[in-house]
């Protein structure tokens, strides 16, 4: 099965957080963290549509700016995401710049920004050639767990304590559509832009007695064939469960906090957690409000998910890197042999 997602750590795992979430066959992406992205390419920034923050740290906000700087002067909408304090936070980082000559710009970005409480979120939008100053008040709306719903995914947050509040963020695929190559050459029909279009239809689970056209060029000439929709389905597709993605950074170990990752990480198929020190500095972990690697381990055990990813490592392992990764593998692997 070809995931939808292929989720990347943008820098190795002494460095900065941020995570990296392509669409498979989709020039559009999804950014967990901004910390510094010197190492992501203006294509590949220019795809993210959606971007969240755990919290405004530097390590993990610094790279808004090198978003800002290659989206200006292109027609773009960008979401993003924070805590509790996140306008504020945003407005410090826009008003920190000069915009007298924006008003030259032929292409309009406008920026919209989410902050959210554990109930509600306050949003506003902020349009480039206004210089970026807000035209009107945040709007509230209420906050039931979900970020982002579309069609085939949605993207999840919880709060966490770091001291400050710290988002826990999950991407969760609805169901999986695995494309069955065979039965497109039984049906002669080639792979191409109408797979997405008919992806979204399965996806938005529209009327499978409805007809369904698909649309293809040949030779310079536009080949169209009709379909019942359910029984392309049926005869072209492997319906399985969706993909989900949990990335959790710079929280303290303690039962409140382990209570909600394991249960908001459950079965994840990819676990991306800090592990900031190992479990011989715990006092230290638990003074900085990180996890050990130790705790890493434990927490992605018991939430019961098929692969796990640490990273954030504390500086202080340059050369021992490598005790970080065997503690945070011998604790999961012992919970769940347990």
């Amino acid at each position: 099965m070809k995931s939808v997602f292929h989720p990347k750590l943008v820098n190795p795992p002494l460095e900065d957080p941020a995570l990296f979430i392509p669409f498979f066959f989709e020039k559009r992406a999804l950014l967990f963290d901004m910390g510094d992205l010197h190492r992501l390419p203006a294509k590949d920034i220019l795809k993210i549509t959606h971007g969240f923050v755990t919290h405004t740290h530097m390590d993990h906000f610094a790279g808004f700016d090198t978003i800002l700087r290659t989206c200006l002067g292109r027609q773009k909408l960008l979401h993003v995401f924070g805590p509790p304090g996140f306008l504020k936070n945003i407005e410090g980082k826009l008003s920190g710049y000069t915009w007298n000559l924006v008003e030259n710009y032929s292409h309009g970005f406008f920026l919209k920004a989410t902050e959210v409480y554990p109930t509600y979120t306050l949003n506003r939008v902020y349009d480039c050639k206004d210089g970026f100053e807000p035209a009107e008040a945040p709007a509230e709306a209420p906050f039931d767990g979900t970020l982002l719903s579309e069609p085939a995914f949605s993207v999840h947050a919880i709060h966490l304590d770091h001291k400050v509040p710290c988002l826990g963020l999950s991407i969760e695929e609805r169901f999986h559509i695995n494309i069955r190559k065979e039965s497109l050459k039984r049906l002669e029909l080639p792979v191409g832009p109408w797979l997405k279009r008919f992806k979204k239809a399965l996806h938005e689970e529209r009327d499978p007695e409805e007809d369904y056209e698909v649309t293809w060029k040949e030779d310079g000439k536009e080949r169209k064939r009709m379909f019942r929709l359910g029984d392309l389905a049926d005869e072209i597709t492997h319906v399985s469960a969706g993909q989900k993605i949990t990335y959790i950074v710079d929280v303290v170990f303690g039962p409140e906090n382990a209570e909600k990752i394991i249960a908001f990480a459950r079965n994840a198929d990819h676990l991306f957690i800090e592990a900031a020190f190992l479990d011989s500095e715990l006092d230290v972990a638990y003074n900085k409000y990180h996890l050990t690697a130790k705790q890493a381990g434990i927490l992605a055990g018991k939430a019961g998910v098929k692969q796990f990813t640490v990273f954030h490592f504390s500086p202080r392992y340059a050369h021992t890197a490598h005790l970080l990764q065997q503690e945070a593998d011998q604790a999961f692997a012992e919970i769940i042999g347990s």
